[in-house]
């Protein structure tokens, strides 16, 4: 594996309905280094791969007549959420609903897959990883990133993940198996029992600022962080703490890149992804996180080997934007 990792950020999710086998599956084909499923919980305490607890946007459980007394209101992390949420279902009932496009409006080509693929378990990412490293032999060992997900609350409601995560990648054997894992959070206090609990590599992840990095590299290994804190300096202080670097998220539409990489002004027109992710690259970073692990992968490999950044051909439409929600 290249000293650089492409993480696929929920999978292929440029190109397939986020965290479904598909999405992943994809991102597997096109060469990711990593896929990157968020994990939450159902009622009977079994990690499913969601972005959020919430699952209206990304699922057709609003279409399900016997669901719709679930619906309610709730605080989670100091946000107030209304919705479904997955710790009112139980596995089986999860196991009825379809996944959605989460940003049809820039991404409509992802919609005719609405409808067609379910929600699935830890266990079955794990299996699917664990097939494909069969069948790629020795050459290449794909890993799982795993993101716990509001693990105050579900540790709140009786429901804590860590044990649940753990005991997940035991039952495929990763240690034994060689297959790499980070896992990942945005809450410190998720990490410090982690860290007690395995040897995995931790990762802290980081949004608006840097924060002490002495302190997180006593119970972290790599800082996860937005584009925004990946500044020369914050690699580099990042770097003098013995603290690896990856960077979220690299999304290939308008809407994402900065004004100078943009191709056209249609928010879901595509514009020059490959130069932004070469720009973050020539920083002396370890990884980045992508929605299109095809793209990622060319431009580290170039970059790696001193080619030229690569530019990726626009894709022109006339939809109205939709904004991201969410790392």
């Amino acid at each position: 594996m290249s000293k650089i990792v492409v993480i696929a950020h929920r999978g292929a999710s440029g190109e397939r309905p986020e965290h479904t086998i598909e999405s992943y599956r994809l991102a597997i084909e096109e060469g990711a280094d990593f896929i990157e499923p968020d994990l939450v919980m159902t009622r009977d305490g079994v990690l499913i791969a969601r972005h959020e607890n919430e699952i209206s946007g990304t699922t057709d459980v609003a279409d399900h007549p016997e669901f719709a007394s679930r619906r309610r209101s709730q605080i989670i992390d100091g946000e107030s959420m209304t919705g479904w949420f997955t710790e009112d279902f139980s596995l089986s009932e999860v196991k009825r609903l379809r996944t959605r496009e989460r940003l049809p409006e820039l991404r409509p080509q992802n919609t005719k897959y609405d409808g067609q693929f379910c929600i699935p378990t830890f266990d079955e990412i794990l299996h699917l990883v664990a097939s494909a490293n069969r069948k790629a032999g020795g050459d290449r060992r794909i890993g799982v990133y795993p993101e716990t997900k509001h693990p105050s609350h579900f540790a709140g409601i009786g429901l804590p993940l860590e044990l649940a995560l753990l005991d997940a990648l035991a039952r495929v054997d990763y240690a034994k198996s060689g297959s790499p894992v980070f896992i990942q959070s945005f809450e410190p206090g998720n990490l410090r029992q982690l860290r007690r609990m395995t040897p995995l590599p931790l990762v802290q992840l980081l949004e608006r600022q840097l924060g002490d990095l002495a302190e997180i590299r006593k119970y972290a290994d790599v800082i996860g962080i937005a584009k925004s804190l990946a500044t020369d300096a914050g690699v580099e202080a990042a770097h003098a703490q013995k603290l690896g670097v990856h960077v979220w998220t690299f999304r290939a539409e308008n809407e994402f890149l900065p004004d100078d990489l943009k191709v056209g002004s249609a928010p879901q027109a595509h514009g020059n992804l490959g130069a932004e992710i070469q720009r973050f690259l020539s920083r002396g970073i370890e990884g980045f996180f992508v929605d299109f692990p095809a793209i990622g992968v060319q431009v580290r490999d170039a970059y790696i080997s001193g080619a030229h950044p690569l530019h990726q051909p626009p894709i022109e439409t006339s939809l109205p934007s939709n904004k991201l929600q969410g790392r």
